[in-house]
């Protein structure tokens, strides 16, 4: 099976949202079917930068959250991003702040 792994940073939780709900079909009753296999972990807005603190526990510098939303995702049997997604990708080079069950997103992310 082929499994390619990307990370994703959209400018608002509500644009992932909506590409997000366009990877579904809704049938009669109601009920969102996923027009394919795939795994989604959403990271929200990750930590940048760190807080820092001197020795009495006083914040020196606030931690820096990104602005935009995060969200890694699992993709089952594609061959590229799904239509909307690849200009929201971001290439990492290094494995980043999550991971699939220990599966390295370097060796499964989408030949770029």
């Amino acid at each position: 099976m082929k499994l390619n792994i990307a990370k994703y940073a959209f400018n608002t939780k509500q644009q992932f949202q909506d590409k997000f709900d366009a990877l579904h079909t809704v049938d009669e009753e109601g009920n969102s079917i996923p027009n394919f296999k795939f795994g989604v972990v959403q990271l929200g807005h990750i930590l940048l930068e760190a807080a820092t603190f001197n020795e009495e526990g006083e914040e020196l510098t606030e931690e820096v959250l990104s602005v935009k939303w995060h969200v890694d995702v699992a993709w089952f049997e594609q061959e590229d991003h799904p239509y909307g997604w690849k200009s929201y990708n971001v290439n990492l080079t290094s494995e980043g702040m999550h991971g699939f069950a220990g599966l390295s997103y370097l060796q499964h992310k989408f030949d770029e």
